[in-house]
């Protein structure tokens, strides 16, 4: 099919055809955009030329270490440069990048270094007695590179090679080894595990290219935006933005600790952008204290996922000065796959109106192929009324290529030909998807089906509530029943029976929580509420 009849000639060379990677947009940047800032970070500042020097010398150090193709580079860094040149570095040397979540314990970590066979792995100083303790349960560890970061307040131990040290030692003019295929790996992110050990997700060269393409069309992006990183790194790759900002001669601006001074002074004097993070990044900026705040005279536009960000938060977060866009993805679709779009239809809507639709999960983005809502068994579309549930099923290039030594897992997730979320939701008439829950999170009272995210949504209008998360309790006559897990703003009061009320006011009453309890809700590393964790505390009141 498309092939003319005589095609004579017409053949792949090295002329007309290359292997799709995001290696390409640095070493662009590095002739196009050679004296455009390319990284901030405190007093650190390197050009788009400087940048590219350090990730050719480290990507040489790595070979020189021993790092062939195929191998695997390990990093347990936060949001700091030389997390963004591992990024580009190891690929370069033909290796595959594994950024390790900072926040796992010390077995999950052994198990991660162990299962991807990590040859070497760079260390921030604070963690190094996490990695030092992984490694010494490994039969084969990995060698181990610290990266001091002074900046913070950390020396160098002195127990290992330090990071600049490793990266003098290279060779300014080694030849980046660049993929021959696209299909080739550039990164093995792990998934979180809150089931069982966690599954590594391969991605290729291919899907975090396009993914670097599409993603500035969905964000509106032009030239030279000043990115601020609150998404980690080691979180499929910060949804590849790293790999994405050298294709705009973008700045990335580091931020190691996410607080309300350091995201105001970032956006004030560093004068971001654009950032991304999940909706309690946005409660963050909305909860500041004055003494916190700068003013600044930008739009700053937003993605933010991770979670359905409740309408309330997203009414309150845009009059300071922000554009929030909502996105979706996973581990397995190289993080955003989704987003929602915003059409001149929706311009006239104000207030609660204007804030539930941007709370949709939206429509697929450029570079996914099919995104759509289906009974899994059947692979048979819900719908589009806005009620019937289904699961959100994916088809295209930015699908991982499955799970790391467990095809029986890869071929689960893609049966009939799409890859099955585990994402429960339903699809609007305008063809917009809106989570509904993850099938997990799903509680099934007396027969009925109730959705925490619409629960939580609720409770977040409330003036007095921070955050919310619902989950299912344990009951004899209902079989379960919603509990809601609240946390505060600061200084607010409110009683169990003031949110039950609130609550019942507006939803159904087998919808409404039967138990209030307030607690500081555990998180993960970007943001998310560990439902995992909550179900089990309420499971035992």
């Amino acid at each position: 099919m498309g092939w003319l009849s005589d095609e004579t000639g017409l053949d792949r060379t090295a002329a007309n055809f290359v292997a799709l990677t995001p290696l390409s947009h640095l070493r662009r940047a590095a002739d196009v955009f050679a004296h455009h800032e390319a990284i901030v970070y405190g007093a650190i500042r390197l050009t788009y030329a400087q940048y590219c020097a350090r990730v050719t010398r480290l990507a040489s150090s790595l070979a020189t270490h021993g790092v062939k193709p195929g191998d695997v580079v390990a990093t347990l860094l936060p949001n700091i440069p030389a997390h963004a040149e591992a990024h580009f570095a190891v690929p370069a040397c033909g290796g595959v990048l594994n950024a390790i979540n900072i926040r796992l314990d010390v077995d999950t970590v052994a198990y991660i270094l162990g299962h991807g066979g990590a040859r070497l792995i760079l260390v921030d100083t604070a963690l190094m007695g996490l990695a030092e303790a992984a490694c010494s349960a490994l039969d084969a560890p990995p060698v181990i590179v610290e990266v001091p970061d002074t900046q913070a307040g950390f020396a160098p131990t002195g127990r290992h090679i330090a990071y600049e040290e490793f990266l003098d030692a290279g060779d300014p003019q080694f030849a980046w080894i660049l993929p021959q295929d696209e299909w080739e790996s550039i990164a093995l992110n792990y998934t979180s595990g809150t089931t069982g050990r966690p599954k590594g997700v391969v991605y290729h060269h291919r899907g975090a290219y396009l993914s670097t393409l599409s993603q500035p069309i969905s964000w509106r992006m032009t030239l030279f935006p000043r990115y601020l990183t609150i998404v980690p790194m080691f979180h499929c790759n910060a949804w590849c933005h790293p790999w994405m900002l050298p294709a705009l001669g973008g700045c990335m601006i580091c931020l190691r600790d996410v607080t309300a001074a350091g995201l105001y002074h970032a956006i004030s004097v560093e004068k971001a952008t654009h950032f991304a993070g999940a909706p309690i990044v946005l409660q963050t900026i909305i909860n500041a204290r004055p003494e916190d705040r700068l003013a600044f005279d930008h739009l700053v536009e937003v993605f933010t996922a991770g979670a359905p960000p409740p309408a309330a938060v997203l009414a309150a977060i845009e009059p300071l000065g922000f554009n929030v866009t909502q996105v979706y993805g996973l581990t397995e679709t190289y993080g955003p796959a989704t987003e929602c779009l915003w059409h001149d239809g929706f311009g006239a809507l104000q207030g609660d109106d204007r804030a539930e639709i941007k709370a949709r999960t939206g429509v697929l983005m450029p570079f996914m192929e099919d995104i759509r809502v289906m009974q899994p068994d059947t692979l048979t579309p819900v719908a589009r009324d806005g009620v019937a549930l289904g699961e959100i099923l994916h088809r295209g290039n930015g699908v991982m290529k499955g799970y790391y030594k467990n095809p029986q897992a890869t071929a689960d997730a893609f049966r009939g030909g799409y890859f099955h979320s585990g994402d429960i939701a339903f699809w609007h008439a305008d063809g917009y998807i809106k989570i509904a829950d993850r099938a997990k999170d799903i509680i099934i009272s007396g027969g009925e089906n109730v959705s925490s995210v619409e629960v939580e949504g609720v409770l977040m209008k409330h003036p007095a509530v921070g955050l919310a998360a619902v989950v299912a309790k344990p009951d004899d006559t209902w079989g379960e029943v919603p509990c809601a897990c609240i946390e505060l703003k600061p200084d607010a009061q409110v009683t169990e029976q003031d949110l039950i009320a609130f609550c019942r006011a507006r939803l159904a009453g087998f919808k409404t929580p039967k138990k209030v309890v307030f607690m500081d809700l555990p998180k993960t590393a970007t943001g998310k509420i560990q439902k995992s964790d909550l179900r089990d505390w309420v499971r035992a009141l």
